[in-house]
């Protein structure tokens, strides 16, 4: 029994066209193309090549663990971004409370500045400072006096 690898231009047209329509299901339930692949991208790839792979010759085992510690190595670092961006948060929200109470001057740009107490704050990916019952962007605060 021979092994042939090379499809014939109608399975490549019925490859082509099944892709298309599972791109365009995916798109239509919400899923926005991307050029980047996640972990669960390259867990479905690496499943689908182990499902298709040549049973006469199976995939080598190095090349298994070498594919397995680059997914851990994906996840990890995927892991250790969120907990980055949370750390950030709690960062920002810290400052932001830290300022409460005190005297807060404010650089709007354009030469205008806002100088105020600070009343209160809001938590989140962007803290903010209620100064004069307005708030503004953490990112505005030039300097913080002690009242």
């Amino acid at each position: 029994m021979e092994f042939n690898a090379t499809m014939s231009p109608a399975e490549k047209l019925q490859v082509n066209a099944e892709v298309d329509r599972f791109n365009k299901l995916q798109n239509a339930n919400g899923r926005a193309p991307s050029q980047e692949l996640g972990k669960d991208d390259f867990l479905k790839l690496l499943m689908t090549q182990m499902t298709h792979q040549d049973p006469m010759s199976p995939m080598d085992n190095s090349q298994f663990i070498a594919q397995m510690a680059q997914f851990t190595s994906l996840e990890q670092m995927y892991n250790m971004s969120n907990g980055f961006t949370k750390m950030a948060q709690l960062m920002g929200t810290s400052e932001a409370a830290g300022t409460v109470g005190k005297v807060v001057e404010l650089d709007m740009g354009d030469g205008q500045t806002v100088t105020g107490v600070v009343d209160g704050f809001t938590r989140g990916e962007k803290p903010q400072v209620q100064v004069n019952g307005n708030f503004y962007d953490m990112n505005y605060v030039k300097a913080v006096y002690a009242n």
